[in-house]
């Protein structure tokens, strides 16, 4: 009996011994990071930085060559429409000038005559649309007796009031006119006040309510027609300018929503896709790689005093939305791995890391859609390396 006791004790150790060593020799299982598959809303998306801009710009130019006195206005500054924003003192040469004098004398002929002319197509207009509205009472009296036809009189009333369109656009027209007669008399006039020795400025006025954005020439100097001097906008009025790849750019509908983020503010602003340009152009990006890129012009809906901060030129970062799917599958995209021409996952199960092929929809922004293959609240190994195979022991970190 001591005998068999010990050879039982013997064995037993041996076998504690070699459970121990296959233990020791055993394979460790890898740790892994997973996430869960989840099911709900994918939105792929283009994301890229953008610029805001005002959507309205107003360059205002020097009228005439002269000298610029110096301009008191600062970047910032609310103007508001026929503000004097500039002065200029008009060289004397040209007001001396017999020529420029006979051509601003012409000229204001050429104006008396436009409007004497725009004076006779209102006159004309206006007869045109009391015979049309006079057509136009009979036909209705006519139509309510049943002595005309409906089409007849739906034709008498489209006629008067085609005929009251004419008549606005001819007084529009002679108000045009008298405003260039009333321009080319102060021109004329300003001529011979420089010939009498007058000291007169040119004043430059604001053409529209705004704020300067930024002021072109500042000191006095003497500039030439056309030379810009400061430019005007309205700050409230802004869009949002983002440059894309043209391959992304296909995507991308007018109307799209975007979500505008970093921008300097707290949470994120709503937007929409207004505009996409039809011509590309080339950009070298930060890596020395010449892109094609398009821009995509979004207008910002949030209201104002959400982002009454932002100013002109301000960057932000815009996530324009080119694909929505509702009730399917999501993953990170750090889980996919290709074998072949499919793509595929490694799930973990019971310990073990399973090779599965998966039905890719799409993905966008680390997230990926799919089709089928997997199955809510399953956990996916992120970042497979050479370690990972089928069957091989894993642990969660």
């Amino acid at each position: 009996m001591l005998v068999t006791a010990g050879r039982v004790g013997l064995a037993l150790g041996a076998l504690a011994a070699a459970a121990g060593i296959a233990w020791v020799l055993m394979p460790k299982p890898v740790q892994v990071e997973t996430a869960a598959v989840a099911k709900g809303r994918f939105v792929a998306s283009v994301d890229e930085d953008g610029k805001t801009r005002i959507r309205q710009r107003y360059v205002v130019a020097a009228p005439l060559a002269g000298r610029l006195t110096r301009v008191a206005l600062k970047a910032g500054d609310q103007v508001a429409a026929n503000d004097v924003v500039a002065a200029i003192l008009p060289p004397p040469a040209p007001l001396l000038d017999a020529r420029s004098r006979r051509e601003a004398e012409e000229r204001l002929g050429t104006a008396e005559a436009a409007l004497e002319r725009s004076k006779a197509a209102v006159e004309r207009a206006q007869a045109q649309a009391n015979q049309a509205r006079t057509d136009f009472d009979r036909t209705r009296t006519l139509a309510a007796s049943g002595a005309s036809t409906v089409q007849a009189l739906e034709r008498a009333e489209l006629a008067q009031r085609l005929a009251d369109r004419d008549l606005r656009a001819a007084e529009f027209q002679a108000h045009a006119a008298e405003h260039e007669l009333a321009q080319a008399k102060a021109l004329l006039g300003r001529y011979r006040d420089g010939m009498d020795g007058s000291t007169e400025l040119w004043t430059v006025t604001a053409p529209v309510s705004g704020v300067v954005l930024r002021v072109v020439q500042e000191s006095e100097t003497v500039v030439q027609s056309g030379m810009p001097l400061m430019e005007i906008g309205d700050s409230r009025d802004l869009e949002i300018v983002t440059d894309v790849l043209s391959t992304d750019a296909v995507e991308i509908r007018p109307g799209a929503d975007v979500t505008i983020a970093h921008w300097g503010g707290p949470g994120t602003l709503s937007g929409r896709v207004r505009r996409i340009e039809p011509a590309a152009f080339t950009k070298v990006s930060t890596l020395g790689v010449e892109e094609q890129r398009v821009n995509v012009l979004i207008d910002v809906l949030s209201p104002l005093q959400q982002w009454t901060g932002l100013g002109d030129g301000f960057q932000v970062d815009t996530r324009i939305t080119v694909f929505t799917h509702d009730d399917i599958e999501t993953i990170p995209a750090g889980a996919l791995f290709r074998r072949g021409d499919t793509w595929s996952v490694y799930v973990a199960e019971d310990g073990r890391a399973q090779s599965r092929t998966i039905d890719l929809v799409r993905r966008s922004g680390g997230v990926a859609a799919v089709g089928k293959g997997l199955a809510p609240g399953e956990r996916v190994i992120l970042y497979p390396g050479d370690q990972i195979r089928p069957g091989v022991r894993v642990s969660l970190k």
